[in-house]
């Protein structure tokens, strides 16, 4: 097959496709770049150039693109069954990897959709239907911290505190409450992330003690709060909200959508706390970057509450792809590749290694709250440019560098294969990306 030239291509993208998450006015002077081919942590375009995907393709890829194990497992699973419907039916993959999640986890009965948003909808829809099932239908509302993201469809939007997504579709949505988040950035003088983590957790009881009769799940991103801009809090926060939602007798629901899969340093952020969910949503990394899939994973409690001959007490959710075959089977060639790896001890040796050569960086007079946690890097700038993200992309693209700030938070979280001139392109291109960027303040 003939390889399209790279302006070819993009004419005809932006002619045919609506791209994600974008403004498409802006690609008239930023347009998208055509991407050939991937290898490792490396993007090659249709003209050659070469990027460091220093963010994981928005966080998905955990291993490198085009893993050859990965590539393998998908190969023999095409081969055998590429789907069959999981209504009535089953498969080996979907069984081996629920059994897989159950082992990681503590939790059972995984519950399969085809994306972050969606798993939050399952989530959410279960526990309501779940407190229905038991006698106290009430129990209907949710509450989630401030800045809290859990996806865009409407179901995932009531719990994401994050205006510029919501704001268009507020007629549709049934809004959740918030409560404060722990967002260790919020600490006054003298305070530490765990003070922080308490005063959130005396206004989350504070709520629960009005509002838990009326409350089915408390949702929160353990750790880090991603698009409210890498807002990191301290695990207490959670052992705390744990215990309160076992004190009022409301779900605790852990999207580890972004943060799962070692992204914080422990396989799953929430085991950094030593606690048990009832909830667990997984997507982006379980398919290492490779096909679209994401998994609800609940306590046999829950799961009995639907056990029953009538079937309107069942959960009836379902999507046509639902447990695909070929993504069951790259997920469990994912998970494959953490003991062959031996990735979480690999992965602390990285990021001494990328903490160390990142500290210029992290020392810039413009940078606040350098922070860095697990596989997660993330450092505030201090600059007046309301436009910061677009203006420092376009620097770090222009270096072979993927890197696309969330406001003016610029943050990395790239796969776990980096060798040492990776490490160097990350680290120097980041930073060069940067003063390039307030050079234009001057011009």
């Amino acid at each position: 097959m003939q390889q399209p030239t790279h302006d070819g291509l993009v004419a005809r993208s932006l002619a045919s496709v609506w791209h994600p998450c974008t403004q498409m006015k802006r690609h008239e002077a930023q347009p998208p770049v055509a991407i050939a081919r991937a290898q490792g942590p490396w993007l090659y375009d249709t003209a050659g150039k070469r990027y460091l995907d220093a963010i994981s393709s928005w966080w998905v890829n955990l291993f490198g693109h085009s893993h050859p194990h990965i590539q393998a497992a998908l190969t023999d699973q095409l081969a055998r069954l590429d789907h069959v419907m999981l209504a009535g039916f089953t498969h080996a993959p979907v069984v081996e990897l629920s059994e897989r999640l159950g082992a990681l986890t503590g939790l059972g009965h995984a519950f399969y959709g085809s994306d972050g948003a969606a798993a939050t909808e399952i989530a959410l829809k279960m526990s309501a239907h779940y407190w229905r099932n038991t006698g106290r239908p009430a129990k209907s509302r949710f509450v989630g911290l401030a800045g809290g993201y859990h996806g865009e469809t409407v179901g995932a939007l009531a719990v994401t505190d994050i205006a510029i997504f919501r704001e268009a579709y507020a007629p549709l949505v049934r809004l959740a409450d918030t409560v404060p988040s722990p967002d260790a950035r919020g600490a006054a003088p003298g305070e530490t992330a765990e003070d922080v983590a308490r005063h959130a957790a005396a206004a989350l009881e504070a709520w629960l003690e009005e509002h838990h009769a009326t409350t089915a799940a408390l949702i929160v991103e353990p750790l880090v709060q991603c698009a409210a801009g890498m807002a990191l809090h301290d695990p207490e926060y959670l052992r705390l909200a744990r215990a309160l939602c076992s004190r009022y007798d409301v779900h605790l629901v852990v999207d580890e959508i972004a943060v799962g899969f070692a992204r914080t340093g422990t396989m799953f952020a929430h085991q950094r706390a030593g606690i048990q969910p009832d909830f667990i949503c997984l997507s982006k990394g379980l398919t290492g970057g490779t096909l679209p899939l994401s998994a609800v994973l609940t306590t046999d409690a829950v799961y009995a509450a639907f056990y029953d001959d009538d079937v309107a007490r069942g959960f009836l959710h379902s999507h046509s792809y639902t447990g695909n075959p070929l993504a069951c089977r790259a997920a469990l060639a994912t998970l494959e590749l953490f003991d062959q790896l031996d990735a979480l001890n690999a992965n602390t040796a990285l990021a001494q290694r990328i903490d160390a050569a990142c500290a210029p960086l992290s020392r810039h007079p413009r940078v606040r709250h350098a922070r860095h946690l697990g596989m997660i890097w993330a450092w505030d700038v201090d600059t007046p440019f309301p436009d910061f993200s677009r203006r420092y992309h376009r620097h770090a693209m222009a270096r072979g560098l993927v890197l696309r700030p969330i406001g003016n938070t610029l943050y990395a979280m790239p796969p776990y294969v980096l060798d040492e001139e990776a490490v160097q392109r990350l680290a120097s291109g980041a930073l060069d990306a940067l003063n390039a960027t307030l050079l234009e303040e001057t011009s």
